[in-house]
């Protein structure tokens, strides 16, 4: 299965909160097989979090965070201008510039979405929780 972390799933997946992720997810994560990536949207919204001082649990900065993506064999995808092309046409149900661009990416490049975020199921992406 080859799969995108929304920003929250990889945070939880990856600082030891895993209690928040659901069973399902769980075994795609602990699956060898399953490829996993993230955006690098999902980092940029990470940085700027952390540099208006958010407190987010088990994040001790973005290069820590980079590391440990790194580390659990996390592939980290830039923005295409493919990508920013599919937002255009996104149906306006998401207003965060982040989510938009993380959905883009996953419909671009034929992977799942890993998120609690039930309004992902409104996009035609592929989706999973």
């Amino acid at each position: 299965m080859k799969c995108l972390l929304d920003t929250h799933t990889a945070i939880w997946a990856l600082t030891g909160n895993d209690k928040m992720l659901s069973e399902r997810v769980k075994n795609i994560i602990a699956d060898r097989t399953a490829e996993l990536t993230i955006s690098i949207a999902s980092i940029w919204e990470l940085a700027i979090k952390i540099s208006k001082n958010s407190t987010i649990t088990g994040v001790n900065g973005v290069t820590v965070f980079i590391d440990k993506l790194r580390d659990n064999g996390v592939n980290i995808l830039g923005i295409t201008d493919e990508e920013v092309i599919i937002v255009e046409t996104l149906p306006f149900i998401h207003k965060d510039p982040f989510d938009r661009i993380i959905i883009a990416t996953a419909i671009n490049n034929g992977l799942t979405l890993i998120s609690t975020d039930n309004n992902i199921q409104k996009y035609n992406v592929q989706w999973v929780w």
